[in-house]
């Protein structure tokens, strides 16, 4: 049984298409539909700005730049170390300055506070881990000051276990499930 005939001839659909695009790009930007994440409208939004018909994208392009912004933070992916942890936000308060020993302002008086952040891990365990495992962990501290964020990193090792940090990320990669 041949097919039923459809309104349309493929010859037809794509002098339509062809139409449909002339007809798009001479739409203004008080009549476009689409807009961008901020709201500003977009009159042909599946185009890049070029230097010349094949040169290269040009960096004022805020709509491509907002396009592959917007894609790049779809999905956050769990961290590959440190996974699962908790954090705590606080207050440091100096309670004994230091000014002859660190030129931090954050130790020059007494009483001088700065908000913190403090976060606790495991360092190889995926979110829903275990919390018992035997691994080390990892510890970290943000000091909000004035003169700028201070951050600290701890991990309750004697001895980091590798020697060359180029091994590192294949390591890790031994440690974790494949995805």
């Amino acid at each position: 049984m041949a097919p039923a005939a459809t309104d349309m001839s493929f010859a037809a659909h794509a002098a339509n298409q062809f139409s449909s695009y002339e007809k798009d790009r001479q739409m203004s930007s008080t009549e476009a539909i689409y807009t961008t994440s901020n709201g500003v409208p977009m009159p042909h939004p599946y185009e890049s700005q070029r230097c010349g018909e094949n040169g290269p994208l040009l960096l004022q392009d805020f709509h491509l730049i907002d396009l592959l912004s917007h894609f790049d933070r779809e999905r956050i992916p769990e961290r590959v170390v440190h996974a699962k942890g908790s954090g705590a936000h606080g207050f440091f308060e100096c309670t004994d300055p230091i000014p002859d020993l660190c030129l931090a302002d954050l130790f020059s008086e007494k009483g001088k506070k700065c908000p913190v952040t403090a976060r606790f891990s495991t360092v190889g365990g995926e979110s829903g881990s275990h919390d018992l495992a035997r691994d080390p962990r990892g510890f970290s501290v943000k000091f909000r000051t004035d003169e700028g964020n201070w951050d600290a990193v701890f991990n309750n090792t004697p001895v980091f276990f590798l020697r060359d940090p180029a091994k590192f990320p294949h390591f890790i990669h031994t440690q974790k499930r494949d995805v």
